[in-house]
């Protein structure tokens, strides 16, 4: 998800290759396979990624977006 452009909408497809506390933390934060989630905004530097899903916002640094794999609508 970390390459994906400011205004986009896309799909949870798969969260974590990893099954660390990392994988835990996005899931907790409401982003689990199947929902669907726009990107708002990015920071100047790319970092971090504003995002909206479930009627809420939510921000990701890079190092957690390249964690959770999408498909685009």
């Amino acid at each position: 998800m970390a390459n994906i452009k400011p205004g986009h909408r896309c799909i949870v497809r798969e969260i974590g290759r990893s099954k660390g506390s990392l994988r835990k933390r996005i899931i907790d934060m409401g982003l689990t396979i199947g929902t669907e989630i726009e990107v708002r905004k990015l920071a100047p530097l790319g970092d971090p990624i504003e995002i909206h899903l479930r009627g809420y916002e939510l921000s990701l640094r890079k190092e957690e977006a390249k964690e959770i794999l999408v498909d685009q609508l």
